[in-house]
């Protein structure tokens, strides 16, 4: 016979070795409602359990089935050093962030409803076709202007709107570019933290190609992410899904014009698509649009020269310290504000969620008269940023 709620709650109570008296007092319940809830004459109401979850440091989901917390899976890479122990605990730690917050609003019934996702097309069999085909459905999909015409930041906004996928900019173990996983009702994205803008916006455009592909059951990271040098079909899906999102062949086509392309204009496409000299290097060259001498010499550049170059220092300068900045999906972060508001659960999860101190988010959401802290409610949706 399985067990009950009120045998869960039981065992946390028991776990603690408190009185019922003083568990009922933790809780925030007068013993008579502890007593009726354990005995099923009254039900637990959905704060009693945020409450009796986080006086156990358990979920509200096994108070109410048993069943463990959702976590990923790590996937092996063979285009990757293994991750190593430090660095797995690391991923597993910031994962769990993110899969608690969901498994809270999944129980408070405010998990979002995810738009179908593109696929993989069936009759496509060699995987760079597979991923040039995505990336077009993906661009049909998204419904958006050029995709070279957005910053970073945009291009999240976008994938979060389009794809139901939770996009965080944080800061990953060393040597981790980015990481992806999906499951039932949960889609993410985490990106490290750079001062290489481009690798940023290259691995975003990757892990969503993994996402897309249905390759992210497990939780996958991609180390040292290095564009055209896997070896691994997924990865090689991935990177020319990536390749054909952000530097489509039509607008590279008609920067072209049939033409050479000058060495200012190389300059030019590196800054207006937001890549790497190497990656637009290889998409040029992969299109038939430039000569091996070109494209070894574009390789040679940085971006910051590209920039500098063009007289986009400052653009630069702005894309670095954004891609430095860590960045949380705002979704969560308003659904967890929304039920504390309605008296469904705690703030602890909306701390948890954010890192940051039940007091200390206790005094941004009800700051005294006078003070003039911002209220993290009142940041652009999609594109909160906590500084370090």
């Amino acid at each position: 016979m399985s067990e009950t709620v009120s045998e869960r709650v039981r065992k946390v109570m028991d776990a603690a070795s408190v009185h019922q008296a003083a568990f009922a007092e933790a809780i925030a319940l007068t013993p008579d409602k502890l007593s009726k809830s354990l005995s099923g004459v009254r039900r637990f109401t959905s704060l009693d359990l945020a409450r009796i979850a986080e006086f156990g440091n358990t979920t509200v989901d096994w108070l109410l089935t048993g069943r463990e917390p959702l976590r990923p899976a790590f996937a092996a890479r063979a285009s990757a050093p293994e991750v190593d122990d430090q660095g797995r605990d690391r991923l597993r730690d910031l994962v769990e962030r993110f899969t608690t917050a969901h498994e809270v609003l999944e129980f408070l019934g405010r998990s979002p409803e995810l738009p179908e996702l593109p696929s993989v097309r069936s009759e496509v069999k060699r995987h760079v076709d597979q991923g040039v085909a995505l990336a077009e459905d993906a661009l049909a999909a998204a419904g958006t202007p050029a995709v070279s015409d957005l910053e970073t930041s945009e291009l999240i906004h976008v994938v979060e709107r389009a794809f139901g996928v939770d996009v965080a900019k944080i800061g990953l173990p060393r040597g981790v570019d980015g990481a992806a996983w999906q499951a039932d009702g949960f889609r993410l994205i985490m990106i490290g933290r750079t001062k290489v803008p481009t690798r940023q916006r290259f691995t975003l455009a990757h892990e969503l190609g993994h996402i897309l592909a249905r390759d992210a059951q497990h939780l996958l990271t991609e180390t040292h992410l290095a564009p055209g040098r896997q070896k691994d079909l997924t990865e090689i899906r991935a990177n020319v899904f990536a390749a054909s999102l952000l530097m489509p062949r039509d607008e590279l086509n008609a920067a072209a014009k049939g033409r050479d392309l000058t060495d200012e204009e190389l300059r030019s496409l590196v800054v207006r698509f937001k890549v790497s000299p190497s990656a637009l290097a290889a998409r040029l060259s992969q299109l038939g649009l430039i000569d091996a001498e070109t494209r070894g010499g574009l390789r040679e550049l940085t971006t910051e020269a590209c920039h500098l170059l063009t007289g986009q220092s400052d653009a630069f300068a702005a894309r670095t310290a954004w891609a430095e900045a860590a960045r949380l999906p705002f979704r969560p972060i308003r659904s967890l504000y929304e039920a504390y508001l309605a008296g469904e659960t705690t703030l602890r999860p909306l701390a948890a969620y954010t890192g940051l101190d039940v007091d200390e988010i206790r005094a941004t959401l009800e700051p005294e008269p006078g003070d003039r802290t911002p209220s993290i409610v009142d940041a652009d949706e999609g594109d909160l940023v906590f500084q370090p």
